[in-house]
């Protein structure tokens, strides 16, 4: 919500200071303008994106309209009594118990009731295929936390991708918006001899292209691949979550002392307190 409203103050505040100065709005309008920078830097995205990253890019600049951030609180509370169940029932039937829940989430007693687990494509993937090394049994608890790191390192290079593009074209925005002007001065140079005031308009029309190119970059661009650097962030956070329970559980250690490894993990803003958690783990465990 809040990555909506700023897409509606920047235009409003710079038009606005724009008209309040005595402008007239009229001049923005540019169309030329818009071709030559939307279009230079349209092709520069599909000459340096392969396809499958370039539907990647437009699924994140979906999300941002959409106001996804990440995992949520209750997305954290839901990742802690999702382990907490997990490790009980390994603890109390065995780990071999865990192999329905892990070769098939979408059938699992236990992941159908924390849906913003079982919704989550990496969570998930990443809580199951961790615990079927545990079934493998081969697995010593330091490796299986050295597969977790390189899965996390992994996860965060690939979903930093579309950030980067984000962020190469708002860095690119304003030479493309000078391409622009000086297409505008071109034209401006070769009327010259013509009426001040059609070449007052050329004129102008070469300097909206310089502050089309600045303000896409600096009003939209930079602070969409800002938005996008906190979700991939965020999401990686939940993982180094997963990782701490699931790690800590490995080394021996009990399922509640396993989830407090995890509830400590979490960034202090969505973080439960320790009697919260508590709490929330007894209530669990009465159903």
């Amino acid at each position: 919500m809040t990555s909506l409203i700023g897409f509606a103050v920047v235009p409003i505040c710079v038009i606005g200071g724009f008209l309040i100065a005595g402008g007239n709005v009229g001049t923005l309008l540019q169309p030329a303008e818009f071709i030559v920078i939307g279009g230079a830097a349209l092709g520069g995205v599909l000459i340096s994106t392969p396809l499958p990253t370039l539907k990647a890019l437009i699924g994140e600049i979906i999300g941002i309209f959409k106001g996804e951030m990440g995992p949520d609180r209750e997305t954290y509370l839901q990742v802690l009594l999702a382990l907490n169940e997990l490790f009980q029932i390994a603890r109390k039937d065995g780990i071999i118990a865990l192999e329905s829940h892990v070769n098939e989430p979408a059938k699992s007693k236990v992941f159908e009731k924390y849906p913003k687990i079982l919704n989550n494509h990496h969570a998930i993937t990443y809580i199951c295929d961790t615990i079927k090394l545990f079934l493998a049994g081969s697995v010593p608890a330091h490796e299986i936390e050295m597969l977790m790191d390189a899965e996390i390192d992994s996860h965060h290079e690939e979903a930093s991708i579309p950030s980067g593009i984000v962020a190469k074209i708002g860095d690119s925005l304003p030479g493309l918006g000078i391409v622009a002007a000086v297409l505008g001065i071109i034209i401006t140079m070769g009327a010259i001899d013509g009426d001040p005031a059609a070449v007052g308009h050329h004129v102008a029309a070469a300097l909206v292209g310089t502050f089309l190119g600045v303000l896409l970059a600096y009003g939209f661009f930079n602070p969409m691949a800002a938005n996008l650097e906190a979700r991939v962030r965020n999401e990686g956070q939940l993982l180094h979550v997963i990782k701490a329970g699931i790690s800590a559980f490995a080394k021996g250690m009990a399922p509640s002392v396993a989830v407090e490894f995890a509830r400590r993990s979490i960034f202090q803003a969505d973080r439960p307190s320790f009697d919260e958690t508590e709490q929330m783990l007894k209530a669990a465990k009465k159903k």
